[in-house]
């Protein structure tokens, strides 16, 4: 199912259900051991199909693949549509200063860099140090590349119209993937260094290969790519509508949180959408792997922990 694009957009659909939010440490630990025993050949008589999808499931949103680990709330996937909701809010108020505009910046660049963390191939353990080197680096590029963004729109009232429109409409785009793109390789750059274990058919680690973290790094910046193209598409189109209907008209103080509305619909269209590109588990042929790899293995094809 994870072969193609929309059987990989249903599963992560499942991935980021918020619902997963409220599970608690026993239903967790009971999926868990469910699975566990699934894998052990011992299930309990009467185990449905359906139960043990739902234990995978909540197994995925919450459990890191690569460190058996809880992935703290706000950064899993399914806790992203829902944190970055007061980001957004923030990010649309009107009569933004510098200093507010920097802090809701650094606010969501902050929040984008633990997601990446967190998400991270975690296979090579890396000390705390390049966590915060990484982070210092991705969100003082990130919010430096939105705020000079943000001072070029205002400055845009002194252009022609023509022009003021072109700055509006196009700058934020790329913009927005210079800052995810800076984030993302930042904040997951000891991955290029270290290299990522690869896996053969059996799930069992074959070595550790540079090549496999840049594929895996580039498949992970190619989302961050297209994740922004729903959020700066459909608001202004929609808002545009919207803002025509009476009720908007006569309530102007409504416009912002219908706004706010929109914009997190839009992401929560978008998440599913750029990170089903890829596969999560991500395959490799061993001939484009270094020579020491194609040694270990008999297999032809490796798998790897592309992250999210």
């Amino acid at each position: 199912e994870n072969n193609t694009f929309f059987g990989r957009f249903r599963h992560f659909l499942d991935v980021i259900d918020p619902s997963t939010l409220f599970v608690t440490e026993k239903r967790l630990q009971e999926s868990v051991e469910l699975l566990d025993r699934f894998k052990r050949g011992t299930l309990p008589p009467g185990v449905t199909d359906a139960q043990l999808w739902q234990a995978q499931k909540i197994k995925q949103a919450i459990i890191h693949p690569d460190t058996g680990e809880k992935i703290l709330m706000p950064f899993r996937m399914s806790g992203t549509v829902g944190f970055i909701f007061v980001q957004v809010v923030g990010l649309l108020l009107p009569n933004q200063t510098l200093t507010s505009t920097i802090f809701w910046q650094w606010l969501n660049q902050s929040h984008n860099a633990c997601v990446n963390y967190s998400n991270r191939n975690a296979s090579k353990p890396a000390p705390v140090s390049k966590f915060f080197l990484g982070y210092l680096g991705a969100v003082t590029s990130a919010v430096s590349i939105a705020v000079g963004l943000n001072v070029l729109i205002q400055k845009a009232s002194r252009f022609s119209p023509t022009t003021r429109l072109l700055v509006q409409r196009f700058i934020p785009f790329p913009a927005v993937v210079s800052a995810n793109v800076c984030n993302v390789v930042l904040m997951r750059h000891s991955e290029l260094s270290q290299g990522i274990s690869v896996l053969d058919d059996n799930g069992n680690v074959v070595g550790t290969s540079k090549v496999a973290a840049r594929h895996a790094l580039l498949e992970t910046a190619l989302t961050r790519v297209v994740l922004p193209m729903p959020i700066l598409m459909l608001p202004p189109i929609i808002m545009a509508v919207l803002e025509k209907l009476p009720l908007l008209q006569r309530r102007r103080r409504l416009v912002l949180p219908v706004h706010s509305v929109v914009v997190l619909a839009a992401f929560g269209l978008a998440l599913p959408l750029a990170i089903s590109l890829f596969p999560q588990m991500s395959q490799i042929s061993v001939n484009q792997l270094e020579p020491e790899i194609a040694a270990a293995t008999d297999c032809t094809i490796v798998t790897y922990n592309k992250g999210l």
